[in-house]
């Protein structure tokens, strides 16, 4: 009983001691992952070129990242229930080393999109893990904190990894860019091994518990209106370079500059939504997607006066970049009990909004414009911070 007692009292100190280094891994993952996911749209010319198809045609490539993400977010969890996450985690990225090194050698588009296919399990499998990792190596009321170093990879991926991607890509080639992509990958897959602790599976895994964790009090809302919240911002982000050139009437010079703002936005606001989001929840929960939605509306109105659209670039970057940890403590609190249940389903309403908001976004600027479009976008993030955050009420506590 003594000795019982004593290892108890022990593991949180281990868990401790181990944390700091074990989410710095995680959020290497986070940076490979996303910065391979949106690598595509950045050297979309030479790489529809060198394979002979059009461009849209390898845009396909991040909905197919996207799918297959979707899919393995909600299912991978039930599929291996008893499996070591850390364990797990090493696979996925191992998979992700391998697509990158499939696109780098393939010689049609078709193995190419193939290949794009078993990246979005990785990506999708390593977010829906995330979480439940995290749980496991903080204690409760610092998991906001913990989400906000995971989650950074994904801004710093954005604002430094794809251009530099970019960059090695008019330097050496887009084969050569993936197979850098490849390699750091695999850097990711022997850090987790050395670094991150074995991570046994949460409680409540499986597809019964994905059904359970639904039907949760407040969490089929909760979740409708992430997808409101997400939706809107990419039915916005998809078409952000058009938007700042003809709603904002910024000169070519400006655009990269402005799509810099976003990003830098994007790292503050992960940091400082991060830092407050275990204590803030419900503030936020509405405070967060509202700022997205009027970023756009002064978006919309600033073509007289650019100078406060330029603000609300930076405003609906550090909006966006504090969104998922938001979405993931979100998460913590209404499925205590099945946290894996719960990173999954999170995870899986991103991909789904991913999907429809670009989608609907480019139906929209195609039928009704880019100002009406912008406008839905903004309703949709508005309302859906407004429901979201009554679905809190229902948390257990």
């Amino acid at each position: 009983m003594t000795t019982r007692s004593t290892a108890e009292a022990d593991a949180p100190k281990v868990a401790r001691r181990k944390a700091w280094p074990a989410l710095l891994t995680m959020f290497l993952g986070s940076f490979t992952l996303v910065t391979a996911e949106f690598l595509p749209p950045g050297v979309l010319t030479a790489l529809a070129h060198d394979l002979g198809v059009p461009e849209g045609v390898v845009g396909l490539s991040v909905s197919a990242t996207a799918f297959t993400a979707l899919i393995a977010a909600l299912a991978l969890g039930a599929l291996f229930p008893r499996i070591d996450r850390r364990t797990l985690l090493i696979w996925l990225t191992i998979a992700a080393a391998a697509s990158n090194v499939v696109v780098a050698l393939a010689p049609n588009i078709a193995l190419l999109l193939i290949a794009r296919l078993l990246l979005g399990l990785a990506v999708g499998g390593y977010w829906s893990m995330a979480l439940v990792i995290a749980s496991q190596l903080v204690a409760a009321e610092r998991l906001g904190k913990a989400m906000m170093i995971v989650n950074a990879g994904t801004t710093v991926a954005t604002v430094a990894g794809v251009p530099l991607g970019v960059l090695l890509s008019a330097a050496a080639g887009w084969r050569a860019t993936f197979v850098v992509a490849a390699a750091l990958t695999v850097a990711t897959a022997v850090a987790v091994r050395m670094i991150l602790p074995p991570i046994a599976p949460s409680e409540g895994v499986g597809f019964a518990a994905l059904g359970a964790a639904l039907r949760a009090p407040g969490v089929a809302l909760g979740l409708v209106s992430v997808v409101a919240v997400i939706a809107g911002h990419f039915a916005g982000y998809t078409y952000i370079r058009p938007a700042l050139d003809e709603l904002l009437h910024a000169r070519p010079a400006v655009i990269p500059v402005l799509l810099a703002l976003f990003g830098i936005g994007g790292l503050i606001g992960n940091f400082v939504v991060g830092s407050l989001a275990d204590r803030r929840l419900g503030t936020l929960l509405i405070a967060v997607p509202v700022a997205i939605g009027v970023s756009l509306l002064v978006i919309l109105a600033a073509e007289a006066l650019p100078l406060p659209g330029y603000l609300a670039v930076l405003v609906w970057g550090a909006a966006f970049g504090g969104i998922l940890n938001l979405v993931q403590v979100w998460a913590s609190r209404m499925l205590p009990e099945r946290m894996e249940a719960g990173g999954g389903l999170v995870v899986g309403s991103f991909q789904l909004a991913i999907i429809l908001g670009s989608a609907v976004g480019g139906r929209g600027v195609d039928s009704i414009g880019l100002t009406a479009t912008y406008g839905f976008a903004a309703l949709a993030a508005i309302v859906g911070g407004v429901l979201v955050r009554a679905s809190l009420i229902r948390a257990p506590h």
